[in-house]
């Protein structure tokens, strides 16, 4: 049920602690929350941290690891307005757009069709993918999975570079991704150069869905929506992983379309 315009109290947003603090991910959650106008703090949370603050505000996992352990990560918002708590990135926005639907800078989820996919197998490595069922927002809904499916085939060219608040974290990662040593995420030389190739192509249909409206950045022109959030989500996580020859590699790539998102969704990227 929808409450008022806009929220009067700051709600709490949970992400993962970074050196120095900034986000790196989740981006599409705090894109949303700027995008719709909700003021908020953040707490900051180490990685092997996680599983007891989530555990102790009560939200449960929603993936799981390849051995069917809980996948614990973030983000979470907690809203003291409606004694609310929400675990997951997708269902965030979904809430944002229910309770307070005429806040910030409009709907969340305009009517609209988004016919891309991505289904090739991920690497072992790779984070797990949230399980979702059919319910609101199909159509968005489905074009995540497939973005969060499409983007975490090529993780393996950000995962090095994260810059982890501590060494615990870096190990925490390790154990969660069950390799050997954190040396073991850097993928360098040759093989670099082919994934890279193999992402530009990747990235090349989905900038297919950015090339209908020319008035751009946007999908739908120059009003921005979730999916555009969904798609700036992984952008920006680029941009804080990549080396930075890289991260000009990929601006560039497909008539600047992914520089110009990054760009045009400036406005909603504060970190508060």
């Amino acid at each position: 049920m929808a409450t008022s315009l806009k929220p009067t109290e700051t709600m709490d947003f949970y992400d993962i602690a970074m050196s120095p603090p900034a986000s790196v991910n989740p981006w599409k959650a705090r894109l949303a929350l700027n995008f719709k106008d909700i003021p908020h703090k953040t707490t900051w949370v180490p990685l092997p941290d996680i599983g007891e603050v989530r555990q102790g505000l009560g939200v449960p996992t929603c993936r799981k690891l390849a051995d069917g352990n809980d996948f614990f990560t973030l983000p979470i918002l907690v809203d003291p307005n409606t004694n609310s708590k929400i675990g997951d990135s997708f269902d965030i926005a979904v809430y944002l757009q229910k309770t307070y639907p005429e806040s910030g800078a409009g709907d969340l989820f305009p009517p609209q069709e988004i016919d891309y996919t991505f289904d090739q197998d991920l690497p072992p490595w790779a984070p797990p993918l949230s399980a979702r069922k059919e319910g609101e927002y199909d159509e968005y809904s489905k074009f995540n999975m497939h973005v969060d499916r499409a983007f975490s085939a090529y993780v393996g060219l950000m995962g090095f570079f994260l810059p982890f608040d501590s060494q615990a974290s870096k190990d925490e990662l390790v154990r969660r991704a069950g390799v050997k040593s954190w040396d073991d995420f850097e993928i360098k030389g040759e093989a670099r150069e082919k994934m890279k190739e193999s992402f530009r192509l990747m990235l090349g249909d989905l900038a297919k869905l950015f090339s209908r409206n020319t008035t751009g950045p946007f999908i739908l022109g120059k009003q921005a929506n979730y999916a555009d959030l969904i798609v700036g989500g992984w952008v920006y996580m680029m941009h804080g992983t990549l080396p930075e020859n890289e991260w000009q590699e990929v601006r560039s790539w497909h008539g600047g379309i992914f520089g110009h998102l990054y760009d045009g969704l400036q406005k909603y990227a504060e970190v508060m």
